[in-house]
């Protein structure tokens, strides 16, 4: 898949899933809940056991159906092998050169983490097709991510770490192009009690904010 495809994809459903699950088994019926749920953008992250073969296994379940993407990836070797298994965008918790380089040798889009200013503005000028910030909240949320984008308003960033049905407005608010979430949506414990709905219907109401968001912008 073409870069520029993916990143409308992702912007489009505004919404990038940090799926971290205990077991291989768990993470395939986070991702079916959320599917259901009406998101089609998953990171399947390296912490997952058996995370390269996930991947191979929705790409082979859903194929252009998901948007598949690599999360915690921390060295060149990860990036060829989460490409190989059907990953269309590798992301990271900070920023590594040998991984954004090897990730757009290979036309895939790359999305490194950053916080500080300095960090932000050395991945994006190394590459990066969006810049992670993380942890977000933990530097102050929708303010910080506005406060990035004062001097730099042509970053293309993605909050990650504090996102919650009760902050995503004012993310999207302050400039995100799209919302890194975790447990508040990506929820194994809803998964061991044998409720997915709950993944799925926290879902359908992080779209309904991307939504609302969007109808207010016009």
């Amino acid at each position: 898949m073409h870069s520029e495809t993916t990143k409308e994809w992702i912007e489009r459903v505004g919404i990038m899933p940090v799926l971290r699950a205990r077991s291989e088994r768990e993470g395939h019926a986070l991702v079916e809940a959320l599917a259901a749920g009406g998101i089609t953008v998953m990171e399947v992250t390296m912490t997952v056991p058996g995370a390269v073969d996930l991947l191979r296994v929705l790409k082979t379940e859903y194929g252009n159906k998901l948007l598949l993407g690599s999360g915690t990836v921390t060295d060149a070797e990860q990036v060829v092998a989460t490409i190989d298994a059907g990953a269309e965008f590798v992301v990271s918790p900070s920023f590594q050169p040998e991984v954004v380089a090897k990730t757009r040798e290979l036309g895939k889009v790359s999305i490194p983490g950053a916080l500080t200013p300095t960090e932000v503005i050395t991945a994006w000028r190394a590459g990066a097709d969006y810049v992670k910030i993380f942890p977000c909240s933990a530097v102050g949320g929708a303010p910080y991510l506005k406060a990035l984008l004062a001097p730099f308003p042509e970053l293309q960033l993605i909050p990650t770490g504090g996102v919650t049905l009760h902050t995503a407005a004012d993310f999207l608010k302050a400039g995100a192009r799209a919302l890194g979430v975790g447990t508040d949506l990506v929820n194994p414990k809803a998964i061991e009690e044998g409720k997915p709905e709950k993944v799925t219907e926290t879902a359908r109401a992080y779209l309904e904010i991307i939504a609302m968001h969007r109808h207010a912008g016009r």
